[in-house]
């Protein structure tokens, strides 16, 4: 059966990348080998840990009412809390016994074809740093409070665990394709910006917006925004904002519906349909959405984050 993933695909290794498969550039450091894994978790220093603290305060000061309830019994379950930054072991043993998973600590951004890999084995990398008192508000590269804080609690969470393999699975066949781009719009528009409806009301699921405070507010209650019921081929051909509130948010119904629409997909004939680039600006509403907020667009009208406009 046709699916997002080969399911003959075997990761016991990290498979090999064709050379014609383009994916970015990143320069591995000297002391980790091909798997990009630091040999350990790093020690953090008590004014790191006060970071954490606050990053987590703020948050907690945020998001319920606004996360989505699998996220707030993830917290729960992991025992994430303000007491520093948490042992990534004592995360794993945790999380193995729930669903299987992992969390293995990364130096930085990792290639594609490795994160892939990771993913389809259920190892989670987080950053094995924390950002600086001058980065509260926005950082540029993922670090150990946006990987663990806003991505980890849902890998309790046993279907959302399992789309995360499938993810990862799925790398090959995207490269295969020549399909990068698209495969990583949809990460981007689901686990990291995505919002889901639980009776009736909209929830934030996406890591990217979990972990920051000015997008939980604006991705929920901004007149800004347009929001739209996911649709797998639409997000796919959707160009996305890397250094700002999103334009758009895409909102499922459930985990199970995100599952079934992506992972029981025919990926294969999605990507023969599609280009290699996108085919709609992050702004644009179309004939076949399915429409829940017609956003005003007026903070990016106004330039943005660039501008010191408001979001509103």
């Amino acid at each position: 059966m046709a699916a997002i993933a080969d399911p003959r695909g075997d990761f016991s290794a990290l498979p090999d990348v064709d050379p014609d498969v383009f994916t970015a550039p990143l320069r591995r450091p000297a002391h980790v080998g091909e798997d990009w894994l630091e040999p350990h978790q790093r020690s953090y220093s008590a004014d790191e840990d006060a970071i954490w603290n606050a990053l987590f305060e703020r948050q907690m000061d945020i998001l319920p009412g606004r996360a989505c309830s699998a996220f707030m019994a993830g917290l729960q379950k992991l025992h994430l809390n303000r007491g520093g930054v948490p042992e990534f072991a004592r995360l794993s043993e945790e999380l193995g016994a729930l669903t299987g998973w992992s969390v293995v600590p990364v130096p930085m951004l990792i290639p594609d074809h490795v994160f892939f890999w990771h993913l389809a084995n259920r190892r989670f990398p987080a950053g094995n740093f924390i950002r600086g008192r001058d980065q509260f508000d926005y950082i540029q590269e993922p670090d150990v409070f946006h990987d663990v804080f806003g991505h980890v609690p849902l890998l309790t969470d046993p279907v959302f665990a399992d789309y995360m393999q499938e993810y990862g699975r799925a790398g090959w066949k995207a490269m295969r394709y020549n399909r990068l781009k698209a495969l990583g719009a949809l990460y981007w528009y689901t686990v990291e910006f995505g919002l889901m409806l639980e009776q009736g009301a909209l929830r934030i699921y996406g890591a990217g917006i979990l972990s920051g405070p000015r997008e939980a507010v604006f991705a929920l209650e901004g007149r800004s925004p347009n929001r739209i019921m996911l649709n797998v081929d639409r997000v796919m051909r959707t160009d996305y904002v890397i250094d700002d509130l999103q334009p758009t948010y895409f909102v499922i119904e459930s985990f199970s519906d995100l599952y079934h629409q992506t992972v029981e997909r025919d990926f294969d004939r999605l990507y023969r349909s599609i280009n290699p680039g996108f085919t709609y600006a992050n702004s644009a509403l179309i004939d076949v959405d399915d429409v829940l907020n017609r956003g005003t667009q007026e903070y990016h009208l106004r330039g943005g984050r660039g501008s010191g406009a408001k979001p509103v």
